[in-house]
């Protein structure tokens, strides 16, 4: 059978699963707020934490025991991240498995798991390092200031080995370009402009060189539309201080019908147009399939999963909730748990 595109990774976060879990449940209980729930309301007192990996699923949960000392006792599981013959999310489907235990009766896997008992579930996942790393990602265009078409491909110049002579560049994450007419650029301290003049966020002086023509670019983004490429990346020179174009272009694509939409300064507004750009084709490649993971996965639960706190862990160790996870947050989702787990 082919191994996880992430293997080497999946190895060491197995040791750490448990012990990240138990961190994570340990800070919930000490910070969770009291439940409002009427009295005879079923308490709201399981915890969740779950690492979906490429090839395994690990779930922990803490569930009331009134013989368990401090009235808690745990339970893991380990499933299949993939088995559509049994069931169709692995983490959901261990969750329904704590919840018979819990409630003390069978719960079939074609009706909705009820969510009366959980009080949160929290979440990291490879599913995102793996689409990156197996090249599985959305289709996506990546639209960039005209003249700068090439700039993400010629990147930075960086070499992993500066004397290797058949250095293999990886490929662009994006399938197509388009090139905007607008051109805007920083003014020095004590230059003299003739041109329109803006304040840009970061307090500097920008003069608009070309203001951005709409109606040039609206049958280019329609031409990707008819193409099947419904995710794209902006990335603006000087966006990070100036956002307003790539802002209206990000209007523009979304009420034409483009399912997501990556904006550079709305990511990560630093000054290297490279980077900024690097970080919204990942994110515009990503994070549809993260949207259809975590769309399926709640898609199973009952109404009262909107009680529930969902949280997904993001690449820099945090947890965000499932509405704000996106791609370029997801690519080291998994492994991040493990280490922040680890350390603690």
């Amino acid at each position: 059978p082919r191994r996880c595109a992430c293997a080497p990774l999946r190895a060491s976060r197995c040791k750490t699963t448990r012990a990240r879990a138990r961190v994570a449940a340990h800070r919930a209980s000490s910070t969770s707020a009291s439940s409002t729930a009427p009295a005879d309301a079923p308490q709201r007192a399981v915890k969740f934490c779950i690492d979906r990996g490429g090839t395994f699923t690990d779930v922990y949960a803490e569930i009331p025991d009134a013989s368990a000392p401090q009235g808690v006792s745990f339970v893991t599981i380990k499933l299949l991240s993939e088995d559509p013959r049994n069931y169709a999310s692995a983490p959901r489907e261990g969750i329904r498995r704590v919840l018979e235990r819990v409630e003390g009766r069978a719960i079939s896997r074609d009706e909705k798991v009820p969510t009366a008992r959980i009080d949160w579930i929290r979440m990291g996942t490879t599913v995102g390092t793996n689409a990156l790393l197996e090249r599985k990602g959305a289709a996506t265009a990546l639209v960039t200031t005209r003249g700068f078409g090439d700039l993400l491909a010629i990147g930075n110049q960086a070499r992993p080995d500066i004397f290797d002579l058949s250095i293999e560049r990886p490929g662009t994450l994006y399938e197509r370009v388009v090139e905007v007419d607008e051109r805007v650029r920083v003014v020095s301290e004590g230059e003299m402009v003739q041109g329109e003049c803006v304040v840009g966020s970061t307090g500097e002086t920008v003069e608009i060189l070309q203001k951005l023509n709409i109606d040039a670019l609206r049958p280019k983004l329609q031409a990707l539309l008819d193409d099947g490429i419904k995710s794209i990346s902006v990335v603006l020179l000087h966006s990070y201080t100036f956002a307003e174009h790539e802002q209206v272009i990000g209007k523009l694509a979304r009420d034409m019908g483009f399912e997501h939409v990556a904006l550079s300064s709305a990511l990560v507004p630093m000054v290297r147009a490279v980077p900024r750009g690097h970080t919204g084709a990942v994110d515009a490649y990503l994070t549809p399939c993260i949207r259809t993971y975590i769309d399926s996965f709640l898609d199973g639960f009952d109404d009262g999963l909107s009680e529930v706190k969902v949280s997904f862990m993001q690449s820099d160790g945090g947890l965000t909730p499932a509405d704000n996870f996106s791609g370029y947050q997801a690519i080291l989702s998994g492994p991040a748990g493990g280490v922040v787990g680890f350390a603690l």
